[in-house]
């Protein structure tokens, strides 16, 4: 059973998911809120698998929420629910830590996909707006890297690391890294050193960034 917490600020909205996802039978929806203190609040006392947040709300918006939440609950997977108007906050949203994107009225089945995926571990972005999310995160990245990587550096991975490379791209974490690769958390912490290292990069964020800039985030792991 998969426990849902439902947090938009538009009543319409939490009633109607509440109904769709009820009718799922291995969905849970634990709680609905309005805002992101509520969205906290709740947190503590209901420990959700996955969050349905809206990027917009009073109070505390979907952005701050998400930076709060992963830092307190790792584990716990958030989605957030936006439209095209709010490009301008994904980039934060992805970089602390949503693990999916989607635009609101999309249908019933595509969001039950998407949150049994998420769940599992595979980042989500809906794909009506991938090339929008992917071009927001590439200009902005542009500012915060300092030089590019070597060609010759690049040669140098190998494909257990590659496969790293792409999901530290998609904003995994390295304990989803390591469920997903099936690897230790230290394994991975460890290659992640390597690669940055190989690389000549300082963190993750440039790693996760030049993923995304050279569009090693869209490889197929399975083909690695």
């Amino acid at each position: 059973m998969i426990k849902i917490l439902i947090a938009d600020d538009q009543e319409l909205l939490r009633q109607s998911l509440i109904i769709i996802l009820k009718n799922t039978p291995d969905f849970q929806v634990i709680d609905a809120v309005s805002d992101g203190r509520e969205v906290i609040r709740s947190v503590r006392n209901e420990k959700p698998d996955i969050i349905l947040m809206d990027i917009r709300m009073p109070g505390m918006d979907g952005v701050v929420c998400t930076q709060i939440i992963k830092e307190q609950y790792p584990d716990i997977k958030i989605i957030i629910l936006t439209t095209f108007d709010d490009d301008k906050y994904v980039f934060d949203a992805l970089k602390y830590g949503a693990s999916g994107y989607l635009l609101k009225g999309i249908s019933v089945t595509e969001l039950s996909d998407a949150i049994r995926k998420v769940y599992n571990g595979t980042a989500i972005i809906n794909e009506a707006v991938t090339s929008k999310v992917v071009n927001l995160f590439s200009k902005m990245a542009k500012s915060n890297i300092a030089s590019e990587v070597d060609d010759e550096l690049v040669k140098d991975l190998r494909d257990n690391e590659w496969k790293i490379v792409v999901l530290v791209g998609r904003g995994l974490s390295n304990k989803e890294i390591a469920a997903k690769l099936d690897l230790s958390e230290g394994t991975v912490r460890n290659t992640l050193s390597t690669i940055l290292s190989k690389l000549n990069l300082r963190d993750r964020t440039q790693l996760a960034i030049w993923a995304v800039q050279t569009g090693t985030v869209n490889k197929n792991i399975d083909n690695l």
